[in-house]
């Protein structure tokens, strides 16, 4: 999927976020801009923020300190959305990312589209449909937790067997088959009908971006699938067929079955 590259805001709410998986968030974020604003907000009075401590100069984010002035409460909610207003004015970034599974920032998602700002969303998978729906693009944490995870077994297999797997070896989807949910077919061909304009074979990019707008948390990875093109390949009445541009390949996707 191609995007355009732009200054990104990290918003975190430090309540709501898990610090191990920092560095897969940032990469996340730069697949689509820049992650020129990076903030972190919560109680760094509280024992609950010590996990962010260690990680914060490593990959330049800057805490703000919220008091939790009332017991079972916190204002870093209030603040996150206060700091991001301020920097939507300012216009000092083309995009945002909140970093929350808290449907609190439902409203903020929404006034930022309503500017014409991109706004993406990384939360887990128990995040308010709501809030998902907000974003233009929402990434859950538990596909961020497999990577890193892999990542993890791949550097313990090359210290055992000094050699990793290419990628070409590993497009299959993963032999742990109940890991992943089944694909719903019915928006992949939605996707197609809408990316088609009647015509029999679509770039995949396209594709991708009209899941995105069916269902901003549309992911492969959550099938068990590093790109869109392997999902497509798995697909039996879908082919992908490649096709060379200026020596990059932007495959297209044609569709077996066109009887439904």
């Amino acid at each position: 999927m191609k995007e355009s590259k732009f200054n990104i805001a990290v918003l975190i709410d430090g309540d709501n976020a898990q610090a191990k998986l920092i560095k897969e968030v940032l990469q996340e974020v730069s697949k689509y801009g820049k992650a020129t604003i990076r903030r972190i907000y919560g109680d760094w009075t509280s024992p609950n923020m010590n996990s962010w401590k260690d990680v914060l100069n490593i990959h330049s984010v800057s805490p703000i300190q919220k008091f939790s002035y009332t017991s079972g409460k916190n204002s870093t909610d209030s603040s996150l959305i206060i700091d991001a207003m301020d920097i939507l004015h300012s216009k000092s970034v083309e995009g945002f990312c909140i970093v929350s599974s808290d449907s609190d920032y439902t409203g903020l998602a929404k006034r930022i589209r309503e500017e014409g700002l991109f706004v993406m969303g990384i939360g887990k998978h128990n995040t308010p449909i709501a809030f998902v729906n907000s974003c233009e693009i929402f990434t859950f944490t538990e596909i961020l937790n497999v990577e890193s995870d892999s990542i993890t077994e791949q550097s313990k297999s090359f210290s055992a067997k000094n050699e990793i797997k290419k990628p070409s070896e590993t497009k299959s989807r993963p032999s742990e088959k109940n890991k992943f949910p089944a694909i719903d077919n019915d928006i992949i061909d939605k996707a197609f009908e809408i990316s088609s304009n009647e015509g029999y074979e679509v770039h995949i990019s396209k594709i991708g971006l009209a899941l995105r707008k069916i269902d901003p948390s549309f992911d492969p990875r959550t099938y068990g699938f590093k790109t869109l093109t392997q999902l497509f390949e798995s697909l039996s009445n879908y082919t992908v067929i490649e096709n060379k541009v200026n020596g990059s390949n932007h495959p297209l996707v044609k569709q077996n079955d066109l009887s439904h």
